[in-house]
């Protein structure tokens, strides 16, 4: 079995993203709770379930195109959180272009002839 082919830049660059989006998702729940209204457990469970999974997944970027299929669908899924957190529409937006955003760039920077 062959292991992928080493991007250090994709890896940074999508790691970078993920944590930020761990660090903001955490810094969202008391204010879900405060502005929001939310109740604790929800707010702390979608916040802090999502920001865990972020960080789980900057650990595993690079190991496998299935780190940025996951890395994919939890920007997806931050998004889709909104309708329990409406401020996570815009934060999961945000995200998910930098998330992209990233991916694009590492290709154009790592693989020649990929514009």
């Amino acid at each position: 079995m062959t292991s992928p082919p080493r991007r250090p830049i994709l890896r940074r660059l999508c790691a970078t993203v993920l944590v930020f989006e761990a660090i903001v998702l955490i810094l969202a729940v008391p204010v879900a709770i405060t502005i929001e209204h939310l109740r604790h457990g929800v707010a702390g469970g979608v916040g802090g379930g999502l920001a865990l999974a972020a960080v789980i997944l900057a650990g595993l970027i690079g190991r496998g195109r299935w780190a940025l299929i996951a890395g994919s669908i939890l920007q997806v899924l931050i998004i889709v959180a909104g309708v329990e957190v409406p401020a996570l529409y815009v934060l999961g937006v945000i995200f998910a272009g930098f998330w992209f955003g990233g991916i694009w760039m590492a290709n154009r920077m790592e693989l020649p002839g990929t514009d």
